[in-house]
Protein backbone atom coordinates (compact mmCIF):
# COMPACT_ATOMS: atom_id res chain seq x y z
CA UNK A 1 0.00 0.00 0.00
CA UNK A 2 1.21 3.81 -0.99
CA UNK A 3 2.46 5.74 1.67
CA UNK A 4 -0.47 8.43 3.04
CA UNK A 5 -0.66 11.55 0.99
CA UNK A 6 -2.86 14.86 1.65
CA UNK A 7 -3.14 17.42 -0.85
CA UNK A 8 -4.96 20.93 -0.80
CA UNK A 9 -7.26 21.86 -4.27
CA UNK A 10 -9.16 24.60 -5.23
CA UNK A 11 -12.58 23.53 -6.09
CA UNK A 12 -15.39 25.97 -7.67
CA UNK A 13 -18.79 25.09 -6.15
CA UNK A 14 -21.69 24.58 -8.27
CA UNK A 15 -23.76 26.96 -6.24
CA UNK A 16 -22.61 29.91 -4.27
CA UNK A 17 -23.99 32.77 -2.61
CA UNK A 18 -23.38 35.81 -5.77
CA UNK A 19 -22.86 39.40 -4.07
CA UNK A 20 -25.72 41.42 -5.36
CA UNK A 21 -26.79 44.98 -4.76
CA UNK A 22 -26.40 47.20 -1.58
CA UNK A 23 -28.74 47.21 0.73
CA UNK A 24 -29.83 51.14 0.08
CA UNK A 25 -29.35 50.11 -3.92
CA UNK A 26 -31.93 47.35 -3.61
CA UNK A 27 -34.43 49.20 -1.88
CA UNK A 28 -34.42 51.95 -4.65
CA UNK A 29 -34.85 49.50 -7.38
CA UNK A 30 -37.88 47.86 -5.49
CA UNK A 31 -39.49 50.93 -4.40
CA UNK A 32 -38.71 52.11 -8.51
CA UNK A 33 -41.72 49.27 -9.36
CA UNK A 34 -45.65 50.02 -10.01
CA UNK A 35 -46.26 46.63 -9.67
CA UNK A 36 -47.42 45.52 -6.04
CA UNK A 37 -47.13 42.03 -7.03
CA UNK A 38 -43.62 42.76 -7.92
CA UNK A 39 -42.56 44.46 -4.76
CA UNK A 40 -44.20 41.42 -2.68
CA UNK A 41 -42.28 38.91 -4.23
CA UNK A 42 -38.90 40.88 -3.91
CA UNK A 43 -39.97 41.48 -0.23
CA UNK A 44 -39.86 37.80 0.50
CA UNK A 45 -36.94 37.61 -1.60
CA UNK A 46 -34.89 39.73 0.22
CA UNK A 47 -36.70 39.23 3.28
CA UNK A 48 -36.15 41.74 6.02
CA UNK A 49 -34.56 44.64 3.00
CA UNK A 50 -36.56 47.55 4.58
CA UNK A 51 -34.10 47.08 7.63
CA UNK A 52 -31.14 48.22 5.53
CA UNK A 53 -32.77 50.35 2.73
CA UNK A 54 -29.86 53.16 4.14
CA UNK A 55 -27.11 50.81 4.34
CA UNK A 56 -24.61 51.91 1.04
CA UNK A 57 -21.90 49.74 2.41
CA UNK A 58 -23.28 46.30 2.94
CA UNK A 59 -24.39 44.25 0.08
CA UNK A 60 -27.02 41.28 -0.15
CA UNK A 61 -26.01 37.78 -1.54
CA UNK A 62 -28.09 35.73 -3.85
CA UNK A 63 -28.41 31.85 -4.58
CA UNK A 64 -26.99 31.33 -7.72
CA UNK A 65 -26.04 27.51 -10.19
CA UNK A 66 -23.72 27.17 -13.04
CA UNK A 67 -23.97 23.69 -14.77
CA UNK A 68 -20.39 24.77 -16.22
CA UNK A 69 -19.17 23.74 -12.55
CA UNK A 70 -20.37 20.40 -12.11
CA UNK A 71 -17.94 17.96 -12.06
CA UNK A 72 -20.41 14.54 -12.25
CA UNK A 73 -21.59 12.39 -15.14
CA UNK A 74 -24.95 12.48 -13.82
CA UNK A 75 -27.49 15.83 -15.57
CA UNK A 76 -30.18 14.72 -12.99
CA UNK A 77 -28.32 14.49 -10.06
CA UNK A 78 -27.13 18.23 -10.61
CA UNK A 79 -30.63 19.32 -11.21
CA UNK A 80 -31.61 17.14 -8.28
CA UNK A 81 -28.73 18.97 -6.17
CA UNK A 82 -29.52 22.16 -7.27
CA UNK A 83 -33.17 22.60 -7.21
CA UNK A 84 -33.37 21.87 -3.19
CA UNK A 85 -29.98 24.48 -3.03
CA UNK A 86 -32.37 27.23 -4.62
CA UNK A 87 -35.71 26.22 -2.16
CA UNK A 88 -33.28 26.28 0.73
CA UNK A 89 -31.23 28.90 0.44
CA UNK A 90 -32.06 32.82 0.72
CA UNK A 91 -30.63 35.67 -0.22
CA UNK A 92 -28.90 37.07 2.86
CA UNK A 93 -27.46 40.13 3.99
CA UNK A 94 -23.72 40.90 4.93
CA UNK A 95 -22.55 43.94 6.57
CA UNK A 96 -19.60 45.55 5.15
CA UNK A 97 -16.15 44.44 6.55
CA UNK A 98 -18.30 40.76 6.84
CA UNK A 99 -17.67 37.86 5.85
CA UNK A 100 -19.92 36.37 2.31
CA UNK A 101 -21.91 32.72 3.05
CA UNK A 102 -20.22 29.95 2.28
CA UNK A 103 -21.00 27.73 -0.67
CA UNK A 104 -21.69 24.10 -0.43
CA UNK A 105 -19.60 21.91 -2.87
CA UNK A 106 -22.09 19.29 -4.02
CA UNK A 107 -20.50 15.61 -3.80
CA UNK A 108 -19.25 15.02 -7.73
CA UNK A 109 -17.50 17.75 -7.79
CA UNK A 110 -15.99 17.60 -4.59
CA UNK A 111 -15.06 13.90 -5.63
CA UNK A 112 -13.39 15.04 -8.63
CA UNK A 113 -11.61 18.00 -7.52
CA UNK A 114 -9.86 15.71 -4.73
CA UNK A 115 -9.18 12.78 -7.19
CA UNK A 116 -7.25 15.39 -9.92
CA UNK A 117 -4.90 16.19 -6.43
CA UNK A 118 -4.09 12.49 -5.91
CA UNK A 119 -0.40 11.23 -7.17
CA UNK A 120 -0.72 7.19 -7.51
CA UNK A 121 3.02 5.54 -7.54
CA UNK A 122 3.99 4.03 -10.36
CA UNK A 123 4.65 0.15 -9.53
CA UNK A 124 7.77 -1.28 -9.17
CA UNK A 125 8.67 -4.98 -9.14
CA UNK A 126 10.83 -7.88 -7.66
CA UNK A 127 11.33 -11.24 -10.18
CA UNK A 128 13.10 -14.60 -9.46
CA UNK A 129 15.52 -16.14 -10.35
CA UNK A 130 18.10 -13.55 -9.47
CA UNK A 131 21.21 -15.34 -10.35
CA UNK A 132 24.75 -13.83 -9.76
CA UNK A 133 26.24 -10.42 -9.06
CA UNK A 134 24.15 -9.00 -12.01
CA UNK A 135 20.55 -10.82 -10.60
CA UNK A 136 19.61 -12.21 -13.91
CA UNK A 137 16.71 -14.52 -14.59
CA UNK A 138 17.18 -17.61 -17.26
CA UNK A 139 16.10 -17.86 -20.67
CA UNK A 140 13.23 -20.36 -20.78
CA UNK A 141 12.43 -20.39 -16.87
CA UNK A 142 9.07 -19.00 -15.03
CA UNK A 143 10.41 -16.11 -13.81
CA UNK A 144 8.51 -14.76 -10.93
CA UNK A 145 7.68 -11.36 -10.76
CA UNK A 146 5.71 -9.35 -7.62
CA UNK A 147 4.32 -6.13 -7.12
CA UNK A 148 7.10 -4.22 -4.19
CA UNK A 149 7.61 -1.27 -2.58
CA UNK A 150 4.80 1.71 -2.54
CA UNK A 151 2.85 -0.55 -5.44
CA UNK A 152 -0.89 0.21 -4.23
CA UNK A 153 -3.98 -2.26 -4.63
CA UNK A 154 -6.26 -0.16 -3.81
CA UNK A 155 -6.39 3.52 -2.78
CA UNK A 156 -9.36 5.52 -0.71
CA UNK A 157 -9.37 9.24 -0.84
CA UNK A 158 -11.56 11.31 1.64
CA UNK A 159 -12.20 14.81 1.11
CA UNK A 160 -14.32 16.88 2.89
CA UNK A 161 -15.66 20.73 2.19
CA UNK A 162 -17.83 22.51 4.31
CA UNK A 163 -20.96 20.12 5.30
CA UNK A 164 -20.01 17.32 2.39
CA UNK A 165 -17.69 14.64 2.51
CA UNK A 166 -16.71 12.37 -0.74
CA UNK A 167 -15.14 9.32 -0.42
CA UNK A 168 -13.11 8.12 -3.40
CA UNK A 169 -12.16 4.58 -4.13
CA UNK A 170 -9.39 3.64 -6.43
CA UNK A 171 -8.92 0.04 -7.24
CA UNK A 172 -6.90 -2.55 -8.86
CA UNK A 173 -6.83 -6.00 -9.87
CA UNK A 174 -3.53 -6.68 -11.31
CA UNK A 175 -0.01 -6.04 -12.69
CA UNK A 176 -0.01 -5.63 -16.64
CA UNK A 177 3.36 -6.67 -17.58
CA UNK A 178 4.92 -6.51 -21.77
CA UNK A 179 8.21 -7.43 -21.72
CA UNK A 180 10.52 -7.34 -24.62
CA UNK A 181 11.25 -10.81 -25.76
CA UNK A 182 9.44 -12.58 -23.57
CA UNK A 183 5.74 -13.26 -22.55
CA UNK A 184 3.96 -12.64 -19.74
CA UNK A 185 1.41 -13.97 -17.55
CA UNK A 186 -0.45 -11.73 -15.06
CA UNK A 187 -4.34 -11.86 -13.10
CA UNK A 188 -2.70 -10.94 -10.04
CA UNK A 189 0.36 -8.52 -8.02
CA UNK A 190 1.94 -12.14 -7.94
CA UNK A 191 3.63 -13.23 -4.71
CA UNK A 192 7.79 -12.98 -3.76
CA UNK A 193 8.94 -16.53 -4.23
CA UNK A 194 9.95 -18.77 -1.25
CA UNK A 195 10.62 -22.58 -1.26
CA UNK A 196 6.83 -22.40 0.59
CA UNK A 197 5.09 -20.11 -2.59
CA UNK A 198 6.83 -22.23 -5.05
CA UNK A 199 4.61 -25.11 -4.24
CA UNK A 200 1.46 -22.49 -4.39
CA UNK A 201 2.63 -21.46 -7.36
CA UNK A 202 1.91 -18.02 -8.54
CA UNK A 203 -0.65 -15.50 -10.60
CA UNK A 204 2.19 -13.65 -12.73
CA UNK A 205 5.09 -15.04 -14.26
CA UNK A 206 7.36 -13.95 -17.78
CA UNK A 207 8.73 -15.96 -19.82
CA UNK A 208 11.77 -14.77 -21.72
CA UNK A 209 12.58 -16.01 -25.10
CA UNK A 210 16.15 -14.39 -25.80
CA UNK A 211 19.31 -12.89 -23.12
CA UNK A 212 19.31 -9.58 -23.06
CA UNK A 213 22.98 -9.46 -24.37
CA UNK A 214 21.60 -7.45 -27.46
CA UNK A 215 20.09 -4.87 -25.14
CA UNK A 216 21.62 -1.61 -24.25
CA UNK A 217 23.99 -2.57 -20.64
CA UNK A 218 22.73 -6.07 -21.22
CA UNK A 219 19.39 -5.64 -19.81
CA UNK A 220 15.51 -6.20 -21.18
CA UNK A 221 12.87 -3.26 -20.82
CA UNK A 222 9.48 -4.48 -18.90
CA UNK A 223 6.83 -2.36 -19.37
CA UNK A 224 5.00 -2.20 -15.91
CA UNK A 225 1.05 -0.88 -16.04
CA UNK A 226 -1.72 -0.85 -12.97
CA UNK A 227 -4.95 -0.05 -14.18
CA UNK A 228 -7.58 1.31 -11.42
CA UNK A 229 -11.32 1.42 -11.42
CA UNK A 230 -12.58 4.34 -9.41
CA UNK A 231 -15.77 5.17 -7.55
CA UNK A 232 -16.86 7.42 -5.54
CA UNK A 233 -19.79 8.64 -2.71
CA UNK A 234 -20.54 11.09 -0.44
CA UNK A 235 -22.56 12.59 1.98
CA UNK A 236 -24.96 14.36 -0.24
CA UNK A 237 -26.18 11.08 -2.30
CA UNK A 238 -24.04 11.71 -5.02
CA UNK A 239 -22.31 8.53 -6.37
CA UNK A 240 -20.70 7.17 -9.74
CA UNK A 241 -17.71 6.28 -11.32
CA UNK A 242 -14.94 8.05 -12.94
CA UNK A 243 -12.50 7.62 -16.22
CA UNK A 244 -10.21 4.17 -15.52
CA UNK A 245 -6.48 5.61 -13.89
CA UNK A 246 -3.61 3.90 -14.89
CA UNK A 247 0.06 4.62 -14.00
CA UNK A 248 2.78 3.01 -16.36
CA UNK A 249 6.54 2.96 -16.24
CA UNK A 250 9.32 0.56 -17.50
CA UNK A 251 11.96 -1.38 -15.65
CA UNK A 252 14.88 -4.05 -16.98
CA UNK A 253 15.68 -6.97 -15.84
CA UNK A 254 19.05 -8.81 -16.91
CA UNK A 255 18.35 -12.14 -18.60
CA UNK A 256 20.96 -14.95 -18.89
CA UNK A 257 21.53 -18.54 -20.84
CA UNK A 258 22.15 -21.45 -19.21
CA UNK A 259 24.84 -22.96 -21.36
CA UNK A 260 25.33 -26.66 -21.31
CA UNK A 261 28.78 -28.37 -21.79
CA UNK A 262 28.42 -31.92 -23.48
CA UNK A 263 31.17 -34.19 -22.89
CA UNK A 264 32.30 -37.43 -24.42
CA UNK A 265 33.74 -40.14 -22.57
CA UNK A 266 37.70 -41.06 -23.00
CA UNK A 267 38.20 -43.68 -25.46
CA UNK A 268 40.63 -46.82 -23.71
CA UNK A 269 42.99 -48.44 -25.45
Amino acid sequence: MASPQSATTTVHPVCWYEQDKTGADLAQEIDSYDSQFVKEWLGRKYDGYEDHAGDADGHWYTPTCDYRYYRGDKPGEFRAFTQIWMLTASAMWVPAGGVPPEPVIDGATLARAAWDAVTIPTATIGYNPSVGDVGATIVGMDTWVWATGDTPKEVTVTATAGSTTATITATASMLTLQPDDGTAKCTGFGIPWTEENDAKGTDCKIIFNRSSAHFKNSVTPVDIKVSYAITYTATDGATGTMDTHTTSTTTTIPVAEIQTLNTQPTKQP
